[in-house]
């Protein structure tokens, strides 16, 4: 199951992706701000499929600019998005997953790093960092493992509308370029996989040595 906030055309080409692997998917509309759609979304993957698998969480909200120009509204927006939603899907997975299920959060390596002007955004994401490392001791004896991926700066259509200084981050980062969405996508199926059993509670940066 594919969900999508707005952008429709992207999760048309992750399902035909899937389903040109062999894969079955379906995309659903839901606000991840939202904790009652994010409840129905988890009831529709249960009463479509059956059971759940796999949870790879990637909604995100970002506010930049100095902590001292960020309103209550930014606050709310960065934390809503980025930790109670966050909250929101790490309970119902909980509830709903199959023994020997994968739960991945995607985090970002501005967690490590702290850039100025992402205070709020680095700070909710490292709230959801610290509830799956809680949820993974809890879900532990079921077998479920629950990792947070921490990717650098990379190459979307995001991270280039953003006034980051992108000669800059190259510059600085070992391996010399931005990462590729694959190359985050690559960290994600290993630790859904049977191969990632025997780690939880982590939180791995894919960043091409930036932190």
């Amino acid at each position: 199951m594919v969900n999508y906030r707005s952008d429709a055309s992207s999760a048309k080409r992750a399902v035909a992706e899937i389903e040109a692997g062999g894969g079955r998917a379906m995309m659903v509309r839901a606000d991840a701000a939202d904790p009652e759609a994010l409840r129905t979304l988890f009831d529709a993957a249960e009463h479509h499929y059956g059971r759940l698998d796999v949870l790879v969480h990637n909604a995100a909200g970002f506010v930049r600019g100095p902590l001292t120009a960020a309103t209550d509204r930014d606050y709310l927006h960065a934390f809503s998005l980025n930790a109670h939603a966050t909250f929101v899907a790490l309970r119902e997975a909980g509830r709903k997953m199959r023994d020997g299920g994968r739960i991945v959060f995607i985090s970002s390596a501005a967690t490590r790093v702290n850039p100025q002007g992402e205070a709020l955004y680095a700070a909710s994401k490292a709230a959801g960092e610290h509830l799956v490392r809680t949820v993974a001791r809890e879900l532990g004896a079921r077998r479920i493992t629950v990792n947070s991926v921490l990717p650098g700066p990379t190459n979307t259509d995001g991270f280039a509308s953003a006034s980051a200084p992108v000669e800059a981050l190259i510059a600085q980062t070992p391996l010399g370029r931005l990462a590729e969405p694959a190359d985050i996508a690559e960290v994600v199926n290993f630790l859904a996989s049977d191969a990632a059993r025997w780690i939880t509670g982590q939180s791995i940066t894919v960043d091409g040595g930036l932190c």
